[in-house]
């Protein structure tokens, strides 16, 4: 619809030109205005100006229709057209009256305040663009971080004016570019601390670190050669490029310990490689009995004696059964702790003697139907010493 109406004016502002042209140079005069101008000059400027607005348009339309551009990109630049053709037409009207000597004397007064003031930022950001080019702190294709506007991106054009960046994170949690284009003023790098990531685009590495949280009970060295082969695997070709090793340090914290495993990564692919490696210890530590994954918890002592309350008023309602002391299993662990207790051992074997069993033992049923110890191995091996074939005992089902 609108280049139809762009094709009619032209057509109708190129014939009105042309008339007004013709009875100009006839010497057709309409009307003398100051200076010996004419009405059907002026009219012809006019018209002429205002035809060659349609035809820009039409121009414009054509070009970015071909580049399969927006449709925002064309109103955008026919809106700056029309600025210009309606300061042409003014210029003219004023040149016509005899105002524009006046007027431009007005003008430029205060041209030369207006132009440094609104030339300012422009310079400045041609000013950064040259030293950016002659300098290189960063190219197109690297991955900046601005600290103090809270942006990373990859460059993606560097010029007189701006710097397209490709925005990093924003949309999702993690380094990754997500296609949001930002234009960053060049003016403004005068004034803000720019970090290079990919410094060395051939060989952009960067020291990354997965943390892993595991319990007081895990086997220390088994845990941390997982995590040293996980990173091996999956930065082979970074070790072998850089030469650096994974390795690993650790903190303390209330439920466990932090393993940092620490490795060389590339800066513009951290998120993939941190999720390999930290799937393959996933996986690792769930094929593994001997190391285990801390999960913080909230202790009350409150709730605490209450549950424990509860938990013994449930072992007293329970009925006891007699247990064969031969379906007893007694760990290594245990066998050892009750080795080191000999004498106090003796001592209850007494004491049972004399008054009996007066508290069950508490047994878990184990899967191959023998009965693990919860609570009670003095008992139960001061009950051997007694040549007992059996004792009374809470079971409290299959582990």
């Amino acid at each position: 619809m609108k280049t139809k109406s762009h094709i009619v004016r032209l057509i109708v502002f190129t014939i009105l030109a042309s008339i007004f042209g013709i009875l100009e140079f006839q010497g057709y005069e309409l009307y003398t205005m100051l200076e010996g101008q004419t009405v059907s000059s002026m009219a012809m400027i006019v018209f002429a100006i205002l035809a060659g607005y349609n035809l820009g348009a039409l121009t414009i339309q054509a070009t970015i229709k071909a580049k399969r551009g927006a449709e925002g990109e064309v109103a955008m630049l026919v809106g700056l057209l029309r600025v210009v053709a309606g300061i042409g037409i003014g210029v003219a009207l004023l040149y016509f009256f005899g105002e524009l000597q006046r007027v431009g004397a007005a003008v430029g007064a205060f041209s030369g305040l207006l132009l440094g003031w609104s030339l300012q930022a422009p310079v400045s950001g041609m000013a950064a663009w040259v030293m950016i080019s002659l300098k290189r702190p960063f190219r197109v294709g690297d991955r900046i971080q601005l600290p103090s506007l809270g942006l990373v991106g990859d460059v993606m054009d560097i010029g007189p004016m701006y710097t397209e960046l490709n925005q990093v994170g924003g949309a999702v949690g993690s380094e990754e570019a997500v296609g949001r284009p930002i234009l960053i003023p060049n003016a403004m790098l005068f004034s803000q601390v720019v970090i290079n990531y990919t410094a060395q685009q051939d060989a952009a590495f960067i020291l990354d670190e997965v943390v892993i949280r595991i319990t007081y009970d895990t086997d220390w060295v088994e845990a941390e050669q997982i995590l040293l082969v996980a990173a091996r695997e999956v930065t082979r070709e970074i070790i072998e490029q850089t030469g650096q090793e994974p390795y690993v340090r650790a903190d303390m914290y209330d439920y466990g310990i932090y393993m940092r495993l620490r490795f060389m990564t590339k800066a513009t692919d951290r998120p993939r490689i941190s999720y390999e490696i930290i799937k393959r210890i996933f996986q690792d530590f769930q094929r593994n009995a001997r190391v285990d994954f801390a999960i913080p918890y909230i202790y009350s002592f409150r709730k605490g004696v209450q549950a424990s309350a509860r938990h013994d008023e449930a072992d007293q309602q329970r009925v006891t059964e007699n247990v064969a002391l031969s379906q007893i299993v007694i760990g290594d662990a245990e066998q050892t702790t009750l080795l080191g207790n000999i004498q106090e051992i003796e001592e209850l074997a007494g004491r049972i003697r004399e008054d009996g069993l007066i508290q069950p033992v508490v047994l878990a049923q184990m899967p191959d139907g023998k009965y693990k110890v919860i609570a009670g191995h003095l008992r139960v091996e001061a009950c051997k010493r007694l040549g007992w074939r059996s004792l009374p005992a809470i079971v409290r089902g299959k582990e």
